[in-house]
């Protein structure tokens, strides 16, 4: 197949974003696929190189790396979107391979675009991607059928001060459509939540203020309305943050999890039910916490699950016998029928 892996862009996930194109790239071209890396922001100068033997996936992510350096410069005069040749290269695969994350890549602001121009794409579509996205509709609707979550409300930049939480201490916060755990902060008093709210408000004018469960955490990824096994994430320092999710060795993971089949399919079928309450048809990953009585509670779901090397979906997938290339194209299969 010829296949645009799409990455970069402009949120705080776009390094994580150029990290998993890379991947998915390489391992799509050992599968014998005519596989081209693209950043949707800045797109490429060489349109004519794709899906040739002239193309170097190597030169790209240099050009990538490169245009990294540029991004918040281009902010202030850019007014479109989309980068060089995007769409056209877009229209010419077979699919696009979606390894973006964050603003513009799971809010299916990019999905609804392709919709428009008729461009297939890995993922789900844009109206899940946006319910997805945003924590604080999830919490709601989680609440509405029934799944269990952390209590909390969304708080708005505008009614800081103004506006109780009502949520006792500990407590988190974190952005409401943010990724990755960038700008959460587990918080223990009243002076902690004014400098928690100032850096998630930093980052957008929204954010979740929610009740914090003590207990393990859990992923289970979901695929065509099949739960993968439950993986158990378990940071040898802090929560589950940035740091925690990116750096080597930072982070011990067990797959499958050690817990009771009984909390395992509870959990399972907490996820599949997630995923169709929020419209995530193809795939998904949804993350929870475990207290120490075997409740579960659903954190929230994401739509792009990381496909970097320390990424959960392909660990899970390696239980099921899937390496990582043909998780790619078991991806691109359930997002193609």
């Amino acid at each position: 197949m010829n296949i645009i892996v799409l990455a970069g862009g402009i949120s705080t996930e776009r390094e994580v974003s150029i990290v998993t194109g890379k991947n998915v790239c390489r391992a799509l071209r050992q599968k014998g696929h005519d596989a081209a890396i693209l950043d949707v922001y800045f797109g490429t100068a060489c349109p004519e190189n794709i899906f040739t033997e002239n193309y170097s996936l190597e030169e790209a992510l240099k050009e990538i790396e490169k245009n990294s350096q540029k991004v918040e410069e281009e902010k202030k005069t850019r007014k479109v979107f989309f980068g060089e040749h995007v769409i056209a290269l877009c229209q010419k695969a077979d699919i696009v391979f979606m390894a973006l994350h964050g603003e513009n890549g799971e809010n299916g602001k990019v999905q609804a675009a392709f919709d428009l121009f008729g461009i297939s794409y890995t993922g789900t579509g844009y109206l899940g991607s946006a319910l997805a996205m945003d924590k604080g509709l999830s919490k709601h609707l989680f609440e509405a059928n029934g799944i269990p979550t952390p209590k909390g409300i969304t708080l708005k930049a505008h009614e800081r001060g103004e506006k109780s939480t009502g949520i006792t201490f500990p407590c988190v916060v974190k952005p409401s459509c943010g990724g990755s755990s960038i700008g959460v902060s587990i918080v223990e008093n009243p002076g902690e939540l004014e400098r928690a709210l100032e850096e998630s408000f930093a980052l957008e004018d929204e954010v979740v203020v929610e009740q914090y469960i003590r207990g393990r955490e859990f992923s289970v990824a979901v695929v065509q309305g099949e739960a993968y096994p439950v993986i158990e994430i378990v940071p040898k320092a802090g929560f589950y943050d940035y740091k925690n999710k990116y750096q080597a060795g930072a982070t011990d993971e067990y797959c499958p999890a050690d817990i009771p089949d009984e909390a395992t399919k509870r959990m399972q079928a907490c996820a599949v039910k997630v995923s169709e309450v929020l419209l995530l048809d193809k795939y998904s990953r949804m993350d929870f916490l475990m207290d120490e009585n075997e409740n579960i509670y659903c954190l929230e779901a994401n739509t792009l699950p990381g496909m970097t090397p320390t990424s959960l979906i392909p660990q899970e997938a390696a239980v099921l016998g899937m390496d990582y290339g043909t998780l790619c194209e078991k991806l691109i299969e359930v997002s193609n029928e």
